[in-house]
């Protein structure tokens, strides 16, 4: 999109004109009733004429935004949301929730789902590795009972975590790139950091939050709940299989770009390509998904002598239909973060804030903060972040440990703060069935203090290391 001309607008009337903004669209979801789809689309369109952009490019703007966000949300959803259904028709969350109940016990229950969520979010993205895990944590939910948020809350925060803080995920990522951090010295620190934020900030927290919410029932986003017959499960190995071959994948993809950005191999070598195309997390998930339909599926009701006929479209098309709002919600959510970021609001904001004078690490969080606020993206807002501040630590004296250290605050600031600019705040929300309301005292709640946690432990460590 060719860049835009807008009306000169002073800053303090562009944060006049965010914050009504939110007020308004809060009004027309939470008061109105009116469909989050139609209330971002029109407060976006408003916002973007009452900022400045003009009349002919604001809905450039908008589709723009909607459309960055979709091509990659859709994607991510759709796949992840087929092998989901597919693991849970098939009896798979079944297995696999009798497994980690067997192994941990009814009582730590929460415990055992938070940490399988550390360890499935280390390489796959918040948004597709949740909704991988969600058939597990619905399937766990139902056999126990009590409310869903007990089972879900600590989940999400192991999510936010990973996401936030450690490589390979996109925002640390960029943020370890533009400032010339050792990435393997920042997925040790984000390590150091990030495990005592996940509990004290996400576990602890989601576990206090979800006694408020004691009567929250199972979602069916995904389908009715069905009891598998023990004879017609798949096996543990074969779950296994088909839920670890996107990390594989996406940690193939990671090696062999680490390899050509070190000068190992270059950008031309056959493993390299490869790992681009089949460790895509889009390709990645596809691929798992069609897996589980031959593995899961296929096979063993053809070894019954089951006819699978049209079945196995039905059952894609019961797992993609219900997200199909989702998408559209979460694609206008980027819409009205992409018009926030037109605006420039978040921008004037950062720049005020490192010519203050403060702290590099708590400039650095307080920049970040005012981008994640302002845009919505976490990714936008950790890379943007850093790009800030990078001319500052290149001139300073500081040591590989204090840089890494930086990055993990700009990480912790980019997944805090979150509301309706953020596409994951309708994302995650419309999957677990929260109201706007509630996402807000859940995801939005949860995230801020993984942010704040993070921060102080990373302002101990920088101080130490300095």
């Amino acid at each position: 999109m060719e860049d835009l001309v807008l009306a000169d607008r002073p800053v303090w009337l562009l944060l006049t004109i965010a914050v009504v903004a939110i007020a308004v669209l809060l009004v027309l979801i939470i008061k109105a009733r009116l469909h989050a789809f139609f209330s971002l689309l029109i407060v976006a369109v408003a916002t973007g004429l009452a900022a400045g952009i003009g009349v002919g490019d604001v809905i450039d703007v908008v589709i723009t935004g909607f459309s960055s966000t979709v091509g990659t949300v859709a994607l991510l959803v759709g796949f992840g949301a087929v092998l989901g259904r597919l693991v849970e028709v098939t009896g798979g969350a079944q297995v696999l929730a009798d497994k980690m109940l067997d192994t941990f016990g009814e009582k730590r229950a929460p415990l055992a789902l938070a940490v399988a969520s550390l360890f499935y979010a280390f390489p796959i993205f918040l948004d597709a590795g949740f909704i991988v895990m969600l058939p597990v944590i619905y399937t766990v939910a139902r056999r126990l009972g009590g409310s869903f948020m007990l089972y879900v809350l600590p989940s999400i925060a192991s999510f936010m975590m990973m996401h936030a803080l450690l490589p390979p995920h996109p925002g640390p990522t960029a943020a370890a790139t533009v400032m010339g951090a050792d990435i393997g010295l920042v997925v040790l620190v984000g390590l150091l950091i990030g495990l005592p934020t996940w509990y004290f900030g996400g576990y602890l927290v989601a576990r206090a939050i979800s006694r408020r919410f004691p009567d929250t029932p199972v979602p069916t986003l995904l389908g009715e709940p069905r009891d598998v017959p023990a004879e017609e499960r798949p096996s543990f190995g074969a779950i296994l299989l088909v839920l670890l071959l996107p990390l594989v994948l996406i940690f193939f993809n990671t090696a062999f770009s680490t390899l050509e950005a070190q000068g190992t191999v270059t950008a031309d070598n056959v493993g390299y390509q490869l790992s681009r195309l089949i460790g895509a997390t889009p390709v990645a998930l596809a691929l798992s998904a069609l897996l589980a339909m031959l593995v899961l599926y296929v096979l063993p009701r053809r070894r019954r002598g089951e006819a699978t006929g049209g079945l196995l479209e039905e059952l894609v098309d019961d797992a993609l239909g219900p997200v199909c709002s989702i998408i559209l919600i979460t694609g206008a959510g980027g819409a009205f973060g992409r018009v926030l970021t037109e605006t420039g609001i978040g921008g004037e904001v950062a720049d005020g804030l490192d010519a203050m004078g403060l702290p590099l690490i708590v400039a650095a969080y307080l920049v970040t903060m005012a981008m994640r606020i302002a845009q919505g993206s976490a990714t936008v807002a950790a890379t943007t972040g850093a790009s800030i501040m990078a001319p500052a630590i290149m001139a300073g004296d500081f040591g590989a440990v204090a840089v890494a250290a930086v990055v993990i605050a700009i990480g912790a600031a980019s997944i805090g703060w979150s509301h309706v600019n953020d596409s994951g705040f309708w994302l995650i929300g419309k999957f677990c069935g929260f109201d706007t309301v509630t996402t807000f005292k859940t995801w939005s709640l949860v995230g801020t203090t993984i942010s704040l946690v993070g921060f102080a432990l990373s302002s101990v460590v920088f101080v130490i290391a300095a």
